[in-house]
């Protein structure tokens, strides 16, 4: 993403005004008095911004409230926009269409995957079955990216919910919550059976929302440490509730002129503000 600066142009004649009063220095206090501060908005500024980045042919929207706790991320390219704490940063080259993180837990993040164009044909999130089906596959999805090569690790998991939801978009969406503990020894090639005792080395609660647009199966998720999510379960969940998936701007504009979108035809891409 190129960024460009500009600054003024020829050199100004030399002022003959007499000098000017100096303001006295701004001062800037906070006073908490006794409540505390909570972690998440400790970063946080109270302006109301937003802004539009262009990465390559993709535009997306970052919106912000004054005072509020989120922004808004809105992706008019691939057809999402969800919430997402303000403190939390994004991180380039995590393989996920987007991802962010708590900059305090690097345990608590989120990332929206999205299926690919030409492989898959959703036309609805049932397509998947059952919501307790697709539980099964996210689950399944997750023990396999979090296989490992190391001696004496053992996983387990449990599906805690599986449930389906008609959003104010009107459309279907899926929300899976499972849990995954990870258990491992520190000295697995211990002769003794007792040197060799498996420990609890984390312990993660994940959350999925599961929608179809654009004929392509997206997914929000969220993974939190058990003991953080305690703490954050309501910022958590409206995460996940603010979850939207809508038609992009080139499958609209095919449908309407009665061209099938194949990938053949480009459309600008313009992000809204909000």
């Amino acid at each position: 993403m190129a960024i460009a600066a500009i600054t003024g142009g020829g050199r100004r004649p030399p002022c003959r005004r007499g000098p000017a009063a100096v303001a006295p220095p701004a001062r800037f206090s906070c006073r908490c008095g006794t409540h505390p501060v909570p972690r998440r908005n400790v970063l946080s500024t109270m302006l109301s911004t937003s802004t539009v980045i262009l990465f390559g042919s993709k535009q997306i929207t970052l919106a912000e409230i004054t005072g509020a706790t989120f922004r808004e991320y809105i992706d008019t390219f691939d057809g999402y926009s969800f919430l997402y704490p303000k403190s939390w940063i994004q991180v380039r080259g995590a393989g996920a269409d987007i991802f962010f993180r708590d900059p305090f837990v690097l345990d608590e993040n989120m990332s929206v995957e999205i299926s690919s164009p030409s492989s898959s044909k959703y036309v609805t999130v049932e397509d998947l079955g059952p919501p307790e089906k697709a539980a099964e596959r996210v689950l399944q999805q997750y023990l396999t990216e979090f296989m490992s090569t190391r001696l004496g690790v053992r996983r387990t998991s449990n599906i805690l919910s599986a449930s389906s939801k008609v959003a104010d978009d009107g459309k279907l969406y899926y929300e899976v919550e499972v849990n995954i503990k990870s258990f491992a020894s520190n000295n697995e090639l211990a002769v003794m059976p007792q040197d060799r005792v498996q420990r609890l080395e984390w312990d993660r609660r994940y959350l999925s929302v599961l929608g179809v647009e654009n004929k392509r199966l997206y997914e929000l998720r969220l993974q939190s440490p058990e003991q953080v999510f305690k703490e954050e379960e309501g910022d958590l969940r409206r995460v996940m509730d603010s979850f939207r998936v809508n038609k992009t701007l080139s499958e609209a504009r095919c449908g309407d002129l009665g061209i099938p979108n194949n990938g053949s035809h480009q459309f600008r891409v313009r992000a809204r503000f909000h």
